[in-house]
């Protein structure tokens, strides 16, 4: 979305003296990268390839009083600012053109005090890092499903994986926050301190301020859990959704089930003759005592007559980073996405035709499992918005030659055409991509008015504006 008045008049990008820079480096006791600096190019690398931006300074914040000092030099200056976290949003927000990126990658403390069940963990720290500190206690918190993504710009967007109907989304399960404002203070938001603030940081995304410190609860789970994968062959994946939803309907909050709809990898438990043909994936994990699991899972293993059934008691940090080979930094990507209140029988019969269509082996199509404990958080508690979905489709293509761009832009763009008058007109905007800016109302939806209203009162210049961006009102 175009920024404000205020915020239009702010250049987005500034010729800088080395002066400059090197007062800036002096303050910081993080690193500074300018395009003649070894290491730039690595800094300004995300996962998303399409992405390819040249900020003029990047500040490799290693604490709060770093971040402080790049938000007062980014105003003073008239750069542009962007904020990046573990550099994994496909929108690419965690860089800009011209500007400077407060980097926050190299903040990485985890702090878990398992007798109150609570972590205290820096922007910086991905998913897997996240999981391995807290597996080591024996306890978890609802995050995504690869841990290379950062927990920062997860967290902020809303959060959800296979703990979320179990425990909720990740801002249900957020304590507290610190948070550098762009006036440079340095404040402290929770349930009894700047209490708005709390609500907005709860699924607004980077919009009111820089996050240094992310105080998360924390629940039993592991070090086993039963999960796998159910693989399905393409031809049966009309019956297969159709079972598969009702199934789904009556499942127990402690299991999710995702669907995958995607050419087969070359998986050693699968047949090589399936190795590229197009196939049905049931990814299933369960929270609670494994016995229990046996039987959850139950009717989903009795649905049709699987290529394959690997689900059995795994580590439970090892299942969260079963699907990183899938999606490896480095690839160009770019997704669509709706929420769908229900799967009606046209809505599955769209995906089973674009996943007849794939242009190439690395795109998909994923439908997530919510409803559970996602909906015991009312509606207005958060900032975000879409806890009437009971799946959230992500339509993700994905492929290395830039010539085949607008094949799969183009494929990805059909398939959210075609099933807008299936979805509820919600999004989750962590899968939102660059060219979306004009759904960020909708996405927010009834609680859009409010956080507008708080980005006036934290950001009423909209600095804070590389992202899926809210403006003041």
């Amino acid at each position: 979305m175009s920024g404000t008045k205020s915020s239009s008049a702010q250049p987005t990008s500034s010729t800088l003296d080395a002066g400059a820079v090197s007062t800036l480096a002096s303050r910081l006791r993080g690193r500074v990268f300018t395009p003649d600096v070894a290491g730039y190019d690595d800094a300004r690398t995300i996962w998303n390839a399409m992405i390819d931006k040249h900020p003029a300074v990047i500040a490799r914040c290693a604490g709060a009083a770093d971040v402080r000092y790049a938000v007062g030099f980014a105003q003073e200056h008239g750069l542009q600012l962007a904020v990046r976290g573990g550099g994994h949003n496909i929108a690419g927000s965690a860089l800009c053109d011209g500007g400077l990126v407060i980097d926050l990658s190299a903040m990485k403390s985890v702090r878990v005090d398992p007798a109150r069940r609570v972590a205290t963990v820096e922007p910086g720290v991905t998913l897997g890092e996240f999981d391995h500190d807290a597996q080591a206690f024996g306890l978890a918190t609802p995050v995504g499903i690869n841990s290379t993504t950062g927990i920062a710009g997860l967290t902020l967007g809303g959060g959800f994986g296979w703990l979320s109907r179990t425990y909720g989304m990740t801002v249900d399960n957020l304590r507290s926050a610190d948070v550098v404002t762009v006036s440079g203070e340095l404040v402290s938001a929770s349930e009894r301190e700047n209490a708005d603030l709390f609500w907005a940081l709860r699924g607004g995304g980077g919009n009111f301020g820089i996050v240094t410190a992310f105080e998360l609860g924390m629940h039993k789970v592991g070090p086993e859990v039963m999960a796998g994968l159910i693989v399905h062959p393409f031809a049966d994946a009309e019956a297969l959704l159709r079972r598969y939803r009702d199934v789904a309907a009556a499942m127990p909050n402690e299991l999710s089930a995702w669907v995958v709809l995607r050419k087969a990898p070359p998986l050693p438990f699968l047949p090589a003759e399936v190795h590229g043909k197009e196939v049905v994936v049931i990814a299933v994990l369960y929270s609670g005592d494994m016995k229990d699991g046996e039987r959850a899972i139950a009717p989903l293993r009795a649905i049709g007559k699987p290529i394959a059934d690997v689900v059995s008691p795994h580590p439970y940090s090892g299942f969260q980073a079963a699907f990183d080979p899938l999606l490896a930094p480095g690839a160009r990507n770019y997704w669509k996405t709706h929420n769908l209140a229900r799967l009606g029988d046209e809505a599955l019969d769209l995906l089973v035709d674009a996943a007849r269509h794939l242009p190439g082996p690395q795109c998909e199509v994923f439908l997530a499992q919510m409803g559970g404990a996602v909906r015991d958080t009312p509606e207005e508690a958060t900032a975000y918005s879409g806890r009437d979905a009971d799946f959230i489709v992500n339509v993700h293509a994905r492929w290395t030659d830039a010539g085949q761009d607008g094949e799969c832009v183009g494929w990805a763009r059909a398939l959210f055409k075609d099933l807008a008058p299936h979805a509820t007109g919600g999004a989750y905007v962590n899968f939102m991509t660059q060219d979306e800016s004009e759904r960020v109302r909708m996405a927010y939806g009834p609680h859009y008015a409010r956080l507008a209203a708080l980005k006036k009162k934290y950001d009423p210049a909209n600095v804070l504006r590389v992202n899926q961006n809210i403006n003041p009102a």
